[in-house]
């Protein structure tokens, strides 16, 4: 059963390999890559939301964020997800994002809004 203040978090390095595929990927010439995409980090949430919380029937129906500084390549970046509503008879999650390099420093924070199963009442 869901509840508000739960919350799941995932922690990942992004290093010059996965930089090489994200960049083989889209066309961006990987010397402009300076730091981390934020795709990738945003990919961190979708993982989060889809496996972990709510987790496997999740469907995302909005999401906000605003990246306040880059996300250092090579260094570990945790990622939280944290119930702040629940909506039962919509069957409605909104969750708090967070995500932080390992000095501490928020990378991005914003919200997201997905329809989940077994929200509870």
């Amino acid at each position: 059963m869901m509840e508000v203040g739960q919350s799941s978090s995932v922690t990942r390095c992004y290093g010059k390999p996965e930089l090489a595929e994200f960049a083989a990927v889209t066309g961006v010439d990987p010397q402009e890559l300076t730091g981390v995409p934020e795709p990738l980090i945003a990919a961190l949430f979708s993982y989060l939301l889809g496996v972990k919380l709510p987790g496997p029937g999740t469907n995302y129906l909005k999401q906000e964020m605003r990246f306040l500084a880059p996300a250092p390549i090579g260094q570990d970046l945790t990622a939280t997800v944290e119930i702040s509503r629940l909506r039962p008879d919509k069957h409605l999650v909104d969750l708090w994002a967070t995500c932080s390099a390992a000095d501490g420093t928020l990378i991005c924070e914003g919200r997201s809004l997905v329809l989940a199963r077994d929200v509870g009442a």
